[in-house]
């Protein structure tokens, strides 16, 4: 299977070029890889450059874990992240990401700074 870059993902969920998005369409038909990289880095375009708020960012990552042509790395952390991003107050989604790659690959606690990461189960606030 292929994969995608960033540009590629955010072409296909904002829908804002219809050249670039007619080309990331047909690239994606038969299926793309996105790594959690691509995904960490779309979800910050889409915060930063898109002005999405925190649920409709999670709206859009609930939307590619189901989508028919992607095929997302470690589908299990995204959804996991996703659960601690929609509780209130939560860190932001990236957060949410580094907290459960580390916990899947068995390597908690993760030390932090961040207020609300810390306050996260598995997560260590110095």
């Amino acid at each position: 299977m292929r994969a995608v870059d960033t540009n590629i993902l955010v072409r296909v969920i904002t829908r804002d070029d219809p050249q670039q998005l007619a080309a990331a369409e047909a690239y994606i038909g038969r299926g793309a890889w996105v790594s959690t990289v691509v995904l960490a880095e779309t979800s910050w375009v889409l915060g930063t450059v898109y002005g999405l708020g925190d649920e409709q960012l999670a709206t859009v990552i609930e939307m590619l874990l189901s989508h028919e042509h992607f095929s997302l790395q470690d589908p299990e952390v995204i959804s996991a992240a996703l659960n601690h991003f929609r509780v209130a107050q939560a860190p932001g989604f990236t957060d949410c990401l580094i907290l459960e790659i580390a916990r899947k690959a068995g390597h908690l606690p993760v030390g932090t700074f961040d207020k609300r990461l810390g306050k996260l189960e598995g997560a260590e606030r110095l």
